[in-house]
C-alpha cells in the first residue's frame, strides 16, 4: 500500500487480494536461496499477472533477496530495481518479465518442459539433481487471453505434474466484475484439459497450505490448477471486491486502510518479528541449498561428462569454430533456405546436445526437425523435437520459458505470415534478452499459389522494428549455415530467421567463406567492383541472385552488398560499414521482396527501392515475382533512372 500510495501508480488489488497466499509460498513452502537466484534447482515462481509487481517485490525483500527496502520506496522510479511490471534482467528473484497477461502461463509451462528435460538428461539412478516445481500465479485476465488456454491445453497432453497454476479468482477484472465477460466454469474446463483442480478460499493460509502440498506431492501426470477465491485489494473497504481495487484507485484510503489494519504510522513498516521469521527462514533455506551443493559435488565427479554438459548449457557455450562443423553444399544446388536450414540445423545439434526444435504442427514445411532427436513426451522427456500443435503463440511463449530455464537452446517454427500470432511473446523475448530464435519459413510472395494469406509482404520490416531482435534473411545455403551460427552464437537476446519457401541457387560465384562469415557481420560485399565504384546494388534472401545477375549486366563500376541482416551490420564498427556502402557512392538501390520503408536508411535519399508494398497473388510464385518487378531486369532498369 505504502509503495503504491508513495507514486500514485501501481496496482493495489492482487498484492493485498493475495497476501495470504504469498506468505504461504514465500513465508513457508518455494525452495529457493536468495543468495543465489539463479539456482538451477529452484522452485520457479511467476507472477502471470505482473501488474501487481509489488506482490513480489514486497517478498523478494522479505525473503532475503538483494532488492533493499529503499528500492521498495523507489517503486516505478526512474532506473530502479522495482519497474512497474516484473523485468527478470532487472530484479534479482524475478523469473519472467511479465505484464501481458497470459504470457506467464506460457512461460511456465516451458520452464515445466525443460525442468523434466533436465531431470530425464541429468538426474542418475543415485543422484536426483533436478527434483523442482514450476507455480504461475494468474488472474482472471490471464485466464481470458488465449495464449493461457493454447499453453494450458499442451501442458495437460503433456503431462506436466511439476506445474502448479493458481488462478486468483477474484471475479474482477479492470473495467468491471468479470461476469460482464465470461460465464465459463473454469474448474470443468481445465478438468477436462486433464489438470487435477481443487477450489479454495484463497484468502486461508491453511487452507491454501493444504491445497499446496497435495499439488506438489501427487505425481500422477497432471498439471495441477488451484483455483483460489480472493477479495480483491482485501484491507481497503472502500474498493475491495470492486473493479476499482485493481489499479491505484485504493491509494487515496490507504491512511484509513493502516488505522483499520492496526499498523503504526511508520511508513513501509516491517516489524522486528517479520524480520526475524524471515531471517530464520533463509538460514533454513541456505541449509538445504549447500546440502544439495553437496550432492551435485557427488555427481559432478561421478558424471564429469554430464557434469560438462550442464555446464555448457548453464554458460551458453558454444563449440569453436561452429561454422566447420557444418558441411558445405554442393555449388550447383538449388534449395530452399528452409530446406538447407534443416540441415544447418541438425549440423549444429550433432555437436551441442542441449540444443532443442519444435514447430506449430509444420514440422514438414519448417524442415527444423532434428534426426534421431526423438519427440519430447510423457514417455520421451529427453526428446529434442516438440509438437506444439497449431498454438504459434503458445509456441512463442513457451520457448521464451526455456530460455528463462537456463540450460537448453529452444527454438519454435512456423511460416512467417503466421509471425503476427506469436508477436507479443517475440517482443518480450527481446526486451528480456533471452537466448532463444524462431524459425520463419515461406518468406515472401513466393510462396506462391495459396496467395495474399500466406504470402508475408509486410512482416521482414515489422519484425526489423523490435528492439534487440535479429532478422536474418539468408540468400542461399551458405548463408543460411552462417545465419543459424549467428542466432546460436547471439546469447543476449532472440534472433528471427527468415527462410525461403521455393529453391534459390547456391551463389558459388561468392567464396563459402565470405558468405557464411558475412552474414555474422550483417552485410558483406558479394560482388565487387573491378572499376571505379559508380552505383551499389544492396539485396536480400532470395533477391540476391537478382542482384548479382543485374550487376553483370550494368558493368564493372557496380557493386553488390549482400544484407541480411540490418541489425547485426549496424553494430558494426564504423569502418566496416565504411567500406561496405561507402558514403560517397549515393547511386544505391535496394531489392527485397517486401515492404520498402525501412530500406531508405541504407539507399539515402536520393536511391531507390524495389519491393512490395501491397498484398500478393495466387499464382506460381516465379510468375508472382515477375509480376511484381522483383527481377534483375527491374533493377537495371531502375538503377539506370538514378
Amino acid at each position: 500500500m505504502d509503495a503504491v500510495a508513495a507514486c500514485n501508480s501501481g496496482h493495489l488489488g492482487l498484492p493485498l487480494g493475495d497476501a495470504e497466499i504469498g506468505a504461504v509460498l514465500f513465508g513457508h513452502s518455494l525452495k529457493f536461496n536468495p543468495e543465489d537466484p539463479k539456482w538451477i534447482n529452484r522452485d520457479r515462481f511467476v507472477l502471470s499477472a505482473g501488474h501487481g509487481s509489488m506482490f513480489l517485490y514486497s517478498w523478494l525483500h522479505l525473503s532475503g533477496y538483494d532488492l533493499s527496502l529503499q528500492e521498495l520506496k523507489n517503486f516505478r522510479k526512474l532506473h530502479s530495481k522495482t519497474p512497474g511490471h516484473p523485468e527478470s534482467h532487472e530484479t534479482p528473484g524475478v523469473e519472467c518479465t511479465t505484464g501481458p497477461l497470459g504470457q506467464g502461463v506460457a512461460n511456465s509451462v516451458g520452464m515445466a518442459m525443460a525442468a523434466k528435460m533436465a531431470e530425464a538428461r541429468f538426474n542418475t539412478d543415485e543422484y536426483t539433481l533436478f527434483n523442482h516445481h514450476i507455480v504461475c500465479l494468474c488472474g482472471d485476465g490471464c485466464m481470458q487471453e488465449g495464449i493461457s488456454s493454447e499453453a494450458c491445453s499442451l501442458a495437460a497432453r503433456q503431462g506436466l505434474d511439476n506445474l502448479i497454476l493458481i488462478y486468483d479468482s477474484n471475479d474482477v477484472t479492470l473495467d468491471a466484475a468479470a461476469s460482464k465477460t465470461q460465464c465459463e466454469n473454469t474448474a470443468e474446463r481445465f478438468d477436462a484439459y486433464g489438470f487435477d483442480v481443487e477450489t479454495i478460499d484463497g484468502n486461508s493460509m491453511q487452507e491454501f497450505l493444504q491445497v499446496y502440498n497435495k499439488a506438489k506431492s501427487n505425481q500422477n501426470s497432471k498439471p495441477k490448477l488451484i483455483i483460489a477465491k480472493t477479495l480483491i485489494g482485501k484491507g481497503i473497504p472502500e474498493v475491495a471486491g470492486t473493479s476499482k481495487a485493481h489499479g491505484e484507485a485504493g491509494a487515496k484510503f490507504v491512511e484509513n486502510a493502516r488505522k483499520a489494519l492496526g499498523l503504526p504510522e511508520e511508513k513501509f513498516y516491517v516489524s522486528e518479528e517479520v524480520h526475524n521469521y524471515f531471517a530464520q527462514k533463509k538460514q533454513e533455506r541456505v541449509k538445504a541449498y549447500n546440502e544439495w551443493k553437496n550432492l551435485f559435488a557427488e555427481w559432478q565427479q561421478a558424471n564429469p561428462e554430464l557434469a560438462k554438459e550442464l555446464q555448457d548449457g548453464i554458460d551458453h557455450s558454444v563449440p569453436d569454430n561452429l561454422l566447420s562443423k557444418i558441411p558445405e553444399f554442393p555449388v550447383d544446388s538449388q534449395l530452399a533456405t528452409r530446406v538447407s536450414g534443416g540441415k544447418a540445423l541438425n549440423a549444429i545439434a550433432s555437436q551441442m546436445p542441449l540444443v532443442i526444435s519444435g514447430s506449430a504442427d509444420l514440422h514438414g514445411s519448417t524442415k527444423n526437425y532434428i534426426d534421431n532427436g526423438g519427440d519430447f513426451d510423457r514417455d520421451c522427456r529427453t526428446g529434442r523435437n516438440i509438437y506444439f500443435g497449431v498454438r504459434e503463440h503458445a509456441m512463442g511463449g513457451i520457448v521464451n520459458g526455456f530460455g528463462y530455464y537456463g540450460i537448453f537452446r529452444a527454438s519454435g517454427a512456423t511460416f512467417l505470415v503466421f509471425s503476427d500470432y506469436m508477436r507479443p511473446s517475440i517482443r518480450l523475448a527481446a526486451l528480456a534478452q533471452l537466448p532463444v530464435f524462431f524459425i520463419f519459413t515461406h518468406d515472401s510472395v513466393g510462396v506462391g499459389e495459396d496467395g495474399p494469406t500466406h504470402e508475408p509482404v509486410e512482416h521482414v520490416s515489422s519484425l526489423r522494428l523490435i528492439p534487440n531482435l535479429d532478422v536474418i534473411r539468408p540468400a542461399d545455403a551458405e548463408e543460411t549455415a552462417g545465419a543459424f551460427v549467428a542466432a546460436i552464437e547471439k546469447i543476449n537476446g532472440p534472433t528471427a530467421l527468415i527462410l525461403s519457401r521455393q529453391d534459390v541457387p547456391t551463389l558459388s560465384e561468392i567464396p563459402v567463406s565470405d558468405r557464411r562469415n558475412g552474414v555474422l557481420k550483417g552485410a558483406y560485399i558479394a560482388k565487387k567492383e573491378t572499376a571505379k565504384l559508380e552505383q551499389i546494388i544492396i539485396a536480400t534472401g532470395s533477391e540476391l541472385q537478382h542482384a548479382i545477375a543485374a550487376a553483370k549486366e550494368l558493368g564493372n563500376g557496380t557493386r553488390v552488398v549482400s544484407m541480411p541482416c540490418f541489425e547485426r551490420f549496424d553494430r558494426q564498427p564504423k569502418n566496416y560499414q565504411e567500406s561496405v556502402l561507402p558514403t560517397y557512392c549515393k547511386k544505391r538501390i535496394a531489392i527485397e521482396a517486401g515492404a520498402t520503408g525501412l530500406w531508405y536508411r541504407y539507399v539515402g535519399s536520393e536511391g531507390k527501392i524495389i519491393g512490395i508494398d501491397h498484398f500478393g497473388l495466387s499464382a506460381p510464385g516465379a510468375q508472382i515475382m515477375k509480376e511484381f518487378g522483383i527481377t534483375a531486369n527491374a533493377i537495371i532498369q531502375e538503377i539506370k533512372s538514378l
